[in-house]
């Protein structure tokens, strides 16, 4: 009866654990994304001429924070369909 709270207790914790990771993850992203184009805008507006520029690396910005919140989704869905902390209990 042990190991099945045990067991119980390491999947409620993912579960948490997955929801802190998707959920912190996706807030951050926005708000770095958000940062970004409000300076964006700044910068356009000051000077117009670089705005060809400034699109670019703004593109390639959101682009790279946008891949490190899709890295934490991959994990959390790791931890969600093959989670190795059951199989270090079950063995």
């Amino acid at each position: 009866m042990e190991t099945v709270q045990l067991l119980a207790q390491i999947q409620a914790f993912t579960a948490l654990g997955i929801g802190l990771i998707i959920g912190l993850g996706a807030i951050g992203a926005c708000i770095g994304i958000g940062i970004m184009g409000s300076k964006f805008l700044e910068a356009a507006a000051r000077q117009p001429e670089l705005i060809p520029t400034l699109q670019g690396r703004m593109f390639l910005l959101a682009g790279l924070i946008d891949a490190a919140f899709l890295i934490g989704v991959a994990l959390a869905m790791f931890f969600a369909v093959a989670n190795p902390l059951l199989s270090a209990v079950q063995g």
